[in-house]
């Protein structure tokens, strides 16, 4: 509803203003299709995640092919049977499969490739646009970290960065919080207060409330119980732990002071384990995330304007929000994306619409307005004009107007 409110607008050429050295003429830029797309989507939010870009791709006037993610089959086969009843099955087409056709997929030429997922795969998408030329979205992740200062409302913080943790999928989204950096001397409240809101969130025995997301697959829950069976993370766990193969369910797991050459600390992680790293000060945080690689989401928690102002303008991250997490996705008006490892481009409300667009660059004349001074043979006296309007000069405007010097017939 809200592409096809604003696309009337969206697809209106832009007029800029012309040159004085094309004068008299018009200028504007006008969006047009890039052509025929590919969107591959992930399997964590597999909905939202295909149709979003596909709406975008499909509002700016491409063919599109939809190749959602195998791993969340019943939204695969959802898509495969109802686009083609609701849209023109002739242009925009959904292909179900895994790395076979994926890789089929990936070996044809397309105008722009959409992916979102890990950064290894999209190694491989990169190498395979890299042969057509084709341009690419790559949605991406990375390590989200979260400030926490001492300045905050403690209980309404510790809520939202649980919710956005472990209410996102059991931490099976791009921008949950991967990590947490706060002071030494605060870290015990924080982790007591974590504890009372993951108690009356989930229960005492969290493998049991039905609010808690189950791991999406054995191979990833095997991946992530490996991360917290290491010995020098198991005996960090200050809260949580507790897994359910049968169920694919792992509790939601706060550690504190993990070492940072271990795995949980060093790649995604992708689940419901959230370790703290300690501070002497606060301001040490800007420094530590800005030593790794560029995050997806970047978010601060504090009453501190003057630690707002450092956060947001030393951390790059392809979006960030102050004393909340997540909701800066919900903004249509808002771009969301990645930069560095986190991705490249972005996406929602009319960023989709500029994601898979063109911005043609079109200047019209007529035929009057001739400056003799542009044609050869050079002379000294017109490269003087010629100078002059390249810098702007309204004298020399006049003369090129004028037709000096006088053209021989």
């Amino acid at each position: 509803m809200f592409a096809l409110k604003g696309l009337k607008n969206w697809m209106k050429p832009d007029k800029v203003p012309s040159a004085i050295t094309t004068f008299p003429s018009t200028a504007q830029i006008v969006p047009e299709p890039l052509g025929v797309v590919l969107v591959i989507s992930a399997w964590n939010y597999p909905f939202l995640l295909s149709i979003e870009p596909v709406i975008g791709a499909i509002a700016a006037g491409n063919a599109v092919v939809l190749k959602p993610s195998e791993i969340a089959p019943a939204t695969s086969s959802l898509f495969a049977k109802l686009l083609p009843e609701y849209v023109d099955s002739s242009c925009i087409k959904v292909v179900e499969g895994g790395v076979t056709e994926t890789g089929a997929l990936l070996g044809q030429r397309w105008d722009k490739i959409f992916y979102t997922g890990n950064g290894n795969v999209a190694r491989v998408v990169l190498a395979a646009a890299a042969k057509h030329l084709t341009p690419v979205a790559l949605e991406l992740g990375g390590k989200c970290p979260v400030i926490v200062d001492s300045n905050v409302d403690l209980h309404v913080a510790a809520k939202r960065i649980a919710v956005g943790k472990w209410g996102c999928n059991n931490g099976q989204a791009c921008i949950a919080p991967d990590y947490i950096i706060t002071t030494k001397a605060f870290v015990t409240e924080l982790v007591d207060s974590l504890k009372r809101v993951l108690e009356r969130f989930y229960g005492e025995d969290p493998l049991q409330s039905a609010d808690l997301s189950r791991i999406v697959s054995i191979s990833h829950f095997k991946r992530l119980t490996k991360l917290i069976e290491d010995k020098e993370v198991a005996t960090k766990i200050q809260l949580g732990g507790q897994t359910d193969q049968e169920q694919l369910k792992i509790a939601p797991t706060v550690l504190v002071d993990v070492p940072l050459d271990t795995e949980l600390m060093t790649g995604e992680i992708f689940g419901p384990m959230l370790p703290i790293i300690t501070v002497d000060k606060i301001e040490e945080s800007i420094a530590h995330i800005n030593a790794g690689a560029k995050p997806l989401a970047a978010y601060l928690f504090t009453k501190d304007k003057k630690l707002q102002q450092d956060f947001v303008s030393n951390v790059s991250a392809g979006g960030m929000l102050v004393n909340d997490v997540a909701l800066h996705l919900t903004n249509p008006h808002l771009p969301f994306g990645g930069v560095g490892d986190s991705g490249t481009g972005s996406y929602h409300g009319k960023f989709s619409f500029d994601c898979f667009t063109h911005r043609k660059a079109v200047l019209i004349r007529g035929f009057g307005g001739e400056a003799n001074a542009r044609y050869p043979p050079y002379t000294a006296e017109k490269q003087r004009i010629l100078r002059g309007l390249i810098k702007g000069s309204f004298f020399a405007l006049i003369l090129a107007l004028l037709g000096f010097p006088r053209e021989k017939r």
